[in-house]
């Protein structure tokens, strides 16, 4: 029997069981959407993460006070909690940790740093035009500022090494939090000092940004020349580890530390970003193996599908071995069905996938990593449609093998 005969054989059988094959799609339909749908949000989320760390600059490091280990931070204070007696490292470390002016100075002495700048940060109350609230204040080394930083500018400009009493301000500051928009040089008052905005960030935030010299007044518990960040740009990105070794034997030099006793910390965004994106792959490759379940039921009911037809055929199955059909003829049929209901379940699984994929990101509001909404690749519709027609084949051998194993009198005697 010729391929052709036993490819209209199979299309004829979906065609003649309309409602237990369109049941068994459905399944399949389920599987494949699910599928296409989570693999376009975590490619939607990929590509914007990957946007993200081109922008980010893999030339920039940040140290900051404090060391991780165990699982716990080093505080402010150290030991002694417990009332017994404190150790010579209790003792050591009970004064606050800071980066200072000492630890800027022995920076400024490596030659693969080409630019430092440092920050302070604290939450302040903002007014404008009658309306307040509280928002997030960074005082930067405004000499430096714009040279080092990522972020972009959408009105205005940068600071200045002259600049004094100015910011600049996040995109949302400017154009939502207060019920009037904010322009470049208009006033607005922080903890009751006025400041000129003369830039607006290209973003989504609701920071300030001002010379560090004047945040050490307007910010709460700050001493001058104690930085809560120092921000490093590095000459050569691809130095990256082996300055970091520099950098960290300086500061162990200048703050009389060991590996065991460090109490700093010296960080890549870049890095970071990268193993925030490692954990959302694995998230989302977890996420794909649930809808992957719904398959795996989908191809059950393919295989409950496939044992009923070939009760229903075993009859004309008889009559097909007995006019010279063969075993492999038989089985030939039964898996094309199969494939027919696995293939057809895949193209409208993909085209409802296409249409939840577009839906999703409404649902999931303004997270973040969905700026650039969803994408859906060729791989994977092509990836979708593949195991959906392999899901019925596995199916469905079983099944056929059963009916190419039929004797043909003992099928033509079966009622």
């Amino acid at each position: 029997m010729r391929f052709v005969k036993c490819l209209k054989h199979a299309f004829s059988m979906v065609l003649h069981s309309k409602l237990r094959s369109w049941l068994t799609i459905l399944g399949i339909v389920i599987g494949v959407a699910s599928v296409i749908a989570i693999i376009s949000i975590g490619e939607g989320m990929q590509q914007s993460l990957n946007n993200r760390l081109s922008g980010l600059g893999g030339d920039i490091l940040t140290v900051t006070a404090g060391f991780s280990r165990g699982g716990s931070m080093l505080q402010q204070h150290h030991g002694g909690a417990g009332g017994g007696p404190q150790t010579s490292m209790d003792q050591a470390t009970e004064e606050k940790i800071i980066l200072g002016r000492t630890d800027l100075q022995a920076l400024k002495g490596i030659p693969d740093i080409e630019l430092i700048d440092v920050k302070i940060s604290g939450q302040v109350e903002v007014s404008y035009l009658g309306k307040s609230g509280t928002v997030s204040l960074t005082g930067v080394d405004q000499k430096v500022w714009s040279k080092i930083t990522t972020l972009k500018i959408k009105e205005g400009r940068m600071l200045d090494s002259a600049d004094q009493n100015v910011v600049v301000i996040g995109g949302r500051l400017a154009k939502s939090y207060f019920s009037q928009p904010i322009s470049i040089n208009k006033m607005i008052t922080i903890e009751n000092s006025a400041f000129r905005v003369v830039g607006i960030l290209d973003d989504e935030s609701n920071g300030i940004y001002m010379p560090i010299q004047m945040a050490y007044q307007i910010v709460d518990n700050k001493e001058n020349e104690v930085y809560d960040s120092i921000i490093i740009k590095i000459r050569n990105e691809e130095d990256l580890d082996n300055v970091i070794e520099k950098i960290e034997q300086k500061l162990m030099n200048v703050r009389h530390v060991t590996p065991t006793t460090k109490d700093f910390s010296v960080s890549s965004t870049k890095q970071m970003m990268e193993a925030r994106a490692q954990t959302m792959s694995a998230v989302n490759t977890f996420l794909v193996a649930i809808a992957a379940i719904s398959l795996l039921v989908g191809a059950v009911g393919i295989a409950n599908t496939m044992f009923t037809s070939v009760l229903e055929k075993t009859k004309e199955i008889g009559i097909m071995k007995s006019i010279g059909a063969k075993n492999k003829d038989i089985m030939m049929i039964f898996l094309l069905n199969a494939a027919f209901i696995g293939l057809i379940g895949g193209i409208i699984g993909v085209f409802f996938g296409i249409m939840l994929s577009g839906i999703m990101p409404l649902f999931l509001g303004d997270y973040s990593l969905l700026t650039g909404g969803t994408l859906v690749s060729t791989n994977s519709i092509m990836m979708a449609l593949s195991v959906s027609i392999i899901v019925g084949i596995l199916a469905g051998v079983i099944p056929a093998y059963q009916a190419s194993k039929l004797k043909p009198v003992d099928a033509l005697r079966y009622e």
